[in-house]
């Protein structure tokens, strides 16, 4: 798991076939909410909330929900709740360094959970400052080969305006300044590649490395805290073989 990465994306393509199709639409409106909050209505001049409207339908969102949700960001409908983007930050067993970003309507609540969950797990949240320092932000495309070379899709992102690029088994994974983000983005996409997901994230600066029993441990309470109502998106500065991930994957299933 490097911070964002092939974990998250793994996720997020299984999402949209999850059962629990309802909780994924609750994340992902409140996201659309936010954006339409923070940048107004207007995806074309929005990329925030053009980019929650992507990943609403890639997860077969109704076009209806997608435009209430708009609407009650923008405060063009009544009663529209009222939530706060904050950044938590904590310790994994073993010392990983967490980052929690939640959406939340109560964040006494959302403490509480959070802190039970860390408990559980063998985690602690820690002091604002305590792992951030570690994490800078960055925006991420991921886009999978699907045949294509990925040498060449990383040269291409490159030539695009990328900063650093990482290919595993089965994904491509591109890293750009925050503000070069769209303009990447769209130049891939210009030259016909499908991107998979794209976003502003959190990039550890250093990661580690634990055994397998220790990483398990880990993911264990990644996806523990993604299964919290109010949580957005984990980060961390755990490293992840493609190999782990599968093995995490058919335990689970």
């Amino acid at each position: 798991m490097a911070g964002h990465s092939k974990w998250a994306n793994i996720k997020h393509r299984k999402a949209a076939m999850d059962a629990k199709r309802g909780q994924l639409f609750s994340r992902l409106t409140r996201e659309l909410i936010v954006a339409a909050r923070e940048g107004g209505p207007d995806p074309e001049i929005n990329l925030r909330l053009r980019l929650a409207i992507e990943r609403a339908r890639a997860a077969n969102m109704p076009k209806e929900n997608i435009e209430r949700a708009i609407r009650r960001g923008a405060g063009l409908e009544k009663g529209a709740e009222q939530f706060e983007e904050l950044l938590y930050e904590g310790y994994g067993p073993h010392g990983v360094a967490i980052l929690v970003r939640v959406l939340t309507d109560n964040r006494n609540r959302t403490v509480a959970e959070l802190r039970r969950i860390f408990s559980r797990h063998g985690g602690s949240l820690a002091e604002s400052g305590a792992v951030m320092w570690n994490f800078e932000k960055k925006g991420y495309i991921a886009i999978r080969p699907d045949g294509q070379d990925p040498e060449r899709i990383f040269e291409m992102a490159i030539e695009a305006g990328a900063e650093d690029v990482e290919i595993s088994e089965d994904l491509v994974e591109i890293y750009t300044a925050p503000e070069d983000l769209q303009a990447v983005r769209q130049a891939l996409m210009a030259a016909g590649l499908i991107i998979d997901n794209a976003e502003v994230t959190m990039r550890p600066k250093t990661r580690v490395a634990l055994d397998d029993h220790a990483t398990m441990a880990v993911m264990s309470l990644v996806d523990a805290l993604e299964e919290l109502d109010d949580v957005q998106q984990v980060y961390s500065n755990l490293e992840i073989s493609d190999e782990l991930i599968r093995k995490y994957e058919a335990q689970a299933a």
